[in-house]
Order: C-alpha cells, then sequence, then structure tokens
C-alpha cells in the first residue's frame, strides 16, 4: 500500500528533487535539514537548488500543501510512515566514502522509532558502499530504537539514477526502478511509491541495489573517456568522431546492448587483442595517449593471472581443462586465454589433462594449427577423448568455455573435487571455498 507520509531526509540535490517529484505525485512529503535557511526555503514554496522544472514542482506541491519542511527528525518520523534518506556521502582525501551522515541520521531516525507505535519503513538513497545497509545502517536503527529491522520497522535501500540537468525527466523515466530488501512487505511498500511509472521493477537483494548505482556510474565514466579517446585518435588520423561515434552507437545488437556485458573470463580470439594493440600501437604513432584503450589490455591479462591464482591456491597438481577454445562452438585457439592458462599451469609442472570437442590435430589447419603447435608444442599428449576421462584425471577441474556439455558434470563429481568455473557453467552457484569456485562469482 501507498505510505501515508513520506519524510525526506537532507534537502541537497537528490532530496529536493525526490521530496518535489513526490508530491507532484500526490504524497504527502515533509522534508527534513539541518540547515534551516534550506527549510525556511522550502516552506516558502521556494527550491533548494537550481534545476529546470524544479522551482514550479516545488512551488505547486507546496501551495497544494503536500510539501513541506522541518528540522525536527521526531515531527518527520512520527507523521509519516516512510523516511528516504538522501544525505550526502562526500569523498574523504584517499577516495573513501564519508557515511558521518548517513549514520547519524540513522541513529536520529532509530530514536524517533523508539517511541512510535505503527510501523515505519526507512529506506537508504544516498549512494553507498554495497554492506553499508547491513552493517551501517541497520546497527544504528536498531540500537537507537530498540527495535529489529524486518521484522519492527522496514529497512531498504532504494538508488537513484538522476542526472543533473534532466533530473524530474529521469525520475518519471528511469531505465529501472531498483529496490534492495529482505523483507517482501517492504518492498511492497517501497514499490507502491513509483506505481504508474513505466519502467522494469526490480526488487533485488540489498547488496545488488548498493552495487548496481556503482556499476551504472563507473561504466558511464568508461563510456566518456573511450568516446574521448577514440576521438582524439580520429583527430590525429583527420576522421570525424561524431560521424564515426553516431554510426556506432546504432549497432544495438554488440555495441549498445548487453553483449560482453557478463562478468567472466578474458577476452581472446582473432579480433579484440590484435585490434586493440593495433589502435594503441597507433596512438603511440601519433603521439596520442590512450590509457583506457591500453588499459583494456592490462585488465584482461590480470583476468588470466586471477584465474591461474585460484587454480594454484589449491594446491593440486592434476588438473583438468573442460574447453580450451576461447568460445564454445569454435576451435579457434588463437590468442584463446585458456591457451595462456594453460601455459602458465604447465610452467608451474602442473599435470594436465584437457578436452575440447571441437578442437583435435586432425582438425586444426593453417595459422590455427600453427599458434597452438607453437605455444605449447606437445599439446595432443594432453588430451583425453571425453570428458570423463578428463574428471577421472583431475583434482581441479577448469571449466574454460561455456559448452553445454559442462554445464551437466555436477553429479559426475567426486567428493572433494574442486570445480575453478569461469563461464558460471552451473547457474547461479557461488563460491563455496571448498568444493567450487567461480571466477567472480
Amino acid at each position: 500500500m501507498a505510505p501515508s507520509g513520506v519524510s525526506v531526509f537532507g534537502l541537497g540535490y537528490v532530496g529536493c528533487v525526490t521530496a518535489a517529484c513526490l508530491a507532484d505525485r500526490g504524497h504527502r512529503v515533509i522534508g527534513v535539514d539541518v540547515a534551516q535557511s534550506k527549510v525556511d526555503l522550502l516552506n516558502a514554496g521556494q527550491a533548494t537548488i537550481v534545476e529546470e522544472g524544479i522551482a514550479e514542482l516545488v512551488t505547486a506541491g507546496h501551495a497544494a500543501g503536500r510539501l513541506r519542511a522541518t528540522t525536527s527528525v521526531a515531527d518527520a518520523v512520527a507523521t509519516t510512515s516512510m523516511s528516504l534518506i538522501c544525505v550526502g556521502t562526500p569523498s574523504q582525501a584517499n577516495g573513501n566514502l564519508d557515511l558521518t551522515y548517513v549514520e547519524r541520521v540513522c541513529s536520529q531516525i532509530g530514536e524517533a522509532l523508539r517511541t512510535k507505535a505503527s510501523r515505519h519503513t526507512v529506506v537508504i538513497r544516498s549512494t553507498v558502499f554495497p554492506g553499508t545497509t547491513e552493517t551501517l545502517a541497520r546497527p544504528a536503527l536498531e540500537r537507537a530504537s530498540g527495535k529489529r529491522a524486518g521484522v519492527d520497522f522496514g529497512l531498504s535501500m532504494n538508488p537513484e539514477f538522476l542526472r543533473e540537468g534532466s533530473s524530474i525527466r529521469d525520475f518519471y523515466g528511469p531505465p529501472f526502478t531498483v529496490i534492495g530488501t529482505s523483507d517482501e512487505a517492504t518492498g511492497r511498500d517501497v514499490a507502491a511509491l513509483y506505481t504508474g511509472i513505466d519502467a522494469p521493477l526490480h526488487v533485488v537483494a540489498t547488496g545488488v541495489a548498493e552495487m548496481l548505482k556503482y556499476a551504472c556510474n563507473a561504466y558511464h565514466g568508461l563510456k566518456v573517456g573511450f568516446a574521448n579517446e577514440i576521438g582524439n585518435v580520429c583527430k590525429a588520423l583527420g576522421v570525424d568522431s561524431h560521424e564515426v561515434m553516431n554510426i556506432f552507437v546504432q549497432d544495438t545488437k554488440l555495441n549498445v546492448s548487453r553483449a560482453y556485458l557478463i562478468p567472466g573470463f578474458a577476452f581472446g580470439g582473432s579480433c579484440l587483442p590484435k585490434d586493440l594493440r593495433a589502435i594503441t600501437y597507433r596512438a603511440r604513432q601519433l603521439d596520442v595517449a590512450t590509457p583506457i584503450l591500453g588499459a583494456t589490455l592490462e585488465s584482461n591479462e590480470e583476468q588470466v593471472t586471477r584465474a591461474y591464482n585460484m587454480v594454484m591456491a589449491a594446491g593440486n597438481r592434476r588438473v583438468g581443462v573442460l574447453g580450451l577454445a576461447f568460445k564454445e562452438g569454435t576451435d579457434d585457439l588463437r590468442e584463446s586465454p585458456m591457451v595462456a592458462l594453460v601455459e602458465r599451469l604447465l610452467g608451474k609442472g602442473i599435470d594436465l589433462a584437457i578436452y575440447d570437442r571441437e578442437v583435435s590435430q586432425a582438425k586444426l589447419i593453417g595459422s590455427n594449427k600453427d599458434f597452438i603447435e607453437r605455444e605449447i608444442p606437445h599439446v595432443w599428449t594432453l588430451f583425453r577423448p571425453t570428458v570423463a576421462d578428463v574428471l577421472s584425471h583431475a583434482e581441479t577441474v577448469i571449466i574454460g568455455n561455456g559448452s553445454a556439455e559442462f554445464r551437466g558434470i555436477e553429479p559426475q563429481l567426486r567428493p572433494g573435487q574442486l570445480v575453478v568455473d569461469l563461464v558460471r557453467a552451473f547457474g547461479a552457484r557461488r563460491s563455496d571455498g571448498s568444493t567450487y569456485e567461480g571466477i567472480c562469482w
């Protein structure tokens, strides 16, 4: 059910926009801030920030009696059924977040909840690290209130995706609405704030909601830097960078899509590594710095190192490899990260057994065959004819590509056998530290 009233803590950018938009949608909203000047502005029907359309929304909300402000936490909590925390989380000198304001507001809300009989929901809307809601907000609320989250009051994480300059449009037309909570009733209450907004709704684990905001913003920064580096190279070559990128974004199958955005192992094959090396080499010739493009190859190599360290940490000498080609359904071994991993393991004296249905000495031809025989001259002595043969040999099993026949091996595993999964072959299974290790899950 929709909340009977909403208190919004923090009347800066996110708080002011959130309060004004919720009031515009018919909710009774109370803004809360320690700065009397901001409270006075809102109570005079004036916005606390400069943003397209915000002044009109605040004026209309105030005139309709749906929007007011106070410095009193007790008043705000007592007269609403939901509190949205939108206080700042500024950077410290070392880049860490200063969560002082979040913790302080949680303690203040908790104190107000101690004497409140009706159920109340607390929603973290400030951008915080994964784990903050559970390890900082929850304890502060519970200590101050003497009550339990999920039982006596609701607790949720609801990240915002508001861009300065278009925040009101973004509020009404977000890419998605994300609610992090372990409490179904709380999820329904928070979702009621956004009834009628046309956007996919995701009710997820709190940590997912917290991390999503960082994933989005990091990717946005990556895109800006990527486009700028491509543009810098284009200028040095006398190419129209905007025309290049205008066509680039029209590819919604690969360039602007979920393609390549699934966490897992390193990329390989005959194109990506070669082309990245070529463009960074050409940029150096042109005296154009491309740190993002260069770091992409470094990051890719680091993922191979990560897999190697996971295998070596187990201490097992007999290792099986399921899938040597860089992608299922292909026999392409050129610059396969699995070949690089195998080379490193062989260098440490690991006893390897390999299976890949698509790869055989008889079938490989041309540069593909030359590559593998140059990199691992005795590779064919390591191959086994079946998956079962590899499993019989191995103490540690590496799943190297997403072939369907590797996804059903769980029933064939022996007790104590370790699986290092580079492609999430076992679905939602997560690392357990003993029998299963996913490379990044």
